[in-house]
């Protein structure tokens, strides 16, 4: 007969069984990261010249971290589970280092961009302003019109076309549409913008032409195989069951894509629609061209030159000179703009959240 020696009562210390606390990993890979901020932090101290780069700090810091978590579970745990480690942080490490650039970005805009982030900044315009003072509220006004302008355009033409595609399209016509999306999908920013400009001055007979609705023209062209080719993907995932449980009830066609296909894939649809967003707000050839340089304030699209942040961004960037002021308005002008894209990330998850079907037990 086989007995078994019973465990001794109190606490075991997972360092003592051979096996690193779960939140090891993590602990050391913070202070890898607090270590080399401070190294940077002392050497910009030593060199005032120097710039304080957080990605390289992050970066160094990660493969200290892959290092010290390797020799920390040779010691602990083994040979076997320190390779197993190593090549789990090799892993994340990977994945750190896709996410530097935009931590870099992110930090370079928030520093620089702050100097101007006021009240001022979004309640004054450009006009009559030289030097400092001055804010960008022209730009975001235009920027919001006729980005909303491109998206009342685009929706509804992008989600009618993946609606016919994947529910109704069939044969010659089907494939010439998914052709001609996949070439609008390469089409360069600023093509789109010259053929704005020659469509409206060909229209209205004015070669120098410039308002707020031809860029969002432009920007339409951009976002509509953006929006055709995520709604058609998430009307793909639709179930079929699902369509035909409802024509078995004897739901029309239409009726069955309206209350069911779509409630089904909204959530996948306003992501799209905010990715669609997002890819075209920022474009500063298209609307240059057509929508023109101001510095006052306009509300209507279809009357004479507009700002849009941008553009606003590219020219004070471009007209730095000797003039601090420029700079700081142009750093401020793409925090906005990261604020803007970020607001509209939240609204679609909102829509999503509100709008997608419940599923109940």
């Amino acid at each position: 007969m086989t007995t078994t020696t019973a465990a001794p009562a109190g606490i075991t210390n997972s360092l003592t069984t051979g096996r690193l606390p779960k939140g090891a990993p993590w602990l050391i890979l913070g202070g890898s990261w607090a270590v080399m901020l401070l190294v940077f932090m002392f050497v910009k101290a030593a060199n005032e010249d120097a710039d304080y780069n957080i990605a390289a700090a992050l970066f160094f810091g990660t493969i200290l971290f892959d290092i010290l978590l390797t020799i920390v579970a040779y010691l602990v745990e083994g040979a076997r589970q320190a390779r197993d480690r190593l090549v789990t942080s090799l892993v994340a490490t990977a994945f750190i280092i896709a996410l530097l650039p935009l931590v870099s970005l992110l930090f370079t805009v928030v520093s620089n961009g702050l100097a101007r982030f006021d009240l001022a900044f979004f309640t004054n315009s450009m006009r009559n302003v030289v030097g400092e003072g001055g804010g960008g509220l022209h730009a975001i006004t235009g920027t919001l019109l006729i980005t909303g302008m491109a998206t009342l355009i685009s929706v509804p033409i992008g989600l009618l076309t993946a609606i016919y595609l994947v529910e109704y399209g069939r044969g010659a016509l089907a494939r010439a549409i998914t052709f001609f999306v996949d070439v609008m999908t390469g089409i360069p920013s600023i093509v789109a913008g010259l053929f704005a400009f020659a469509l409206f001055a060909l229209l209205f007979d004015d070669p120098g032409i410039r308002f707020g609705f031809g860029g969002s023209v432009a920007l339409s062209l951009l976002m509509i195989p953006v929006v055709v080719r995520s709604s058609e993907e998430m009307l793909k995932i639709v179930p079929n069951e699902l369509r035909e449980a409802a024509y078995a009830l004897g739901v029309p066609k239409w009726l069955t894509i309206l209350k069911v296909v779509i409630p089904t894939a909204i959530a996948g649809i306003a992501t799209g629609v905010t990715l669609a967003i997002s890819r075209v707000i920022g474009e500063t050839a298209p609307l240059l061209i057509i929508a023109g340089l101001s510095t006052s304030m306009n509300y209507d699209l279809f009357n004479d030159r507009m700002a849009s942040l941008p553009v606003f961004v590219y020219t004070q960037y471009q007209s730095n000179g000797t003039d601090i002021n420029n700079l700081e308005r142009a750093w401020t002008g793409s925090l906005t703009l990261i604020l803007i894209v970020m607001a509209l990330n939240l609204i679609a998850r909102l829509i999503a959240k509100i709008f997608s079907p419940k599923l109940g037990r």
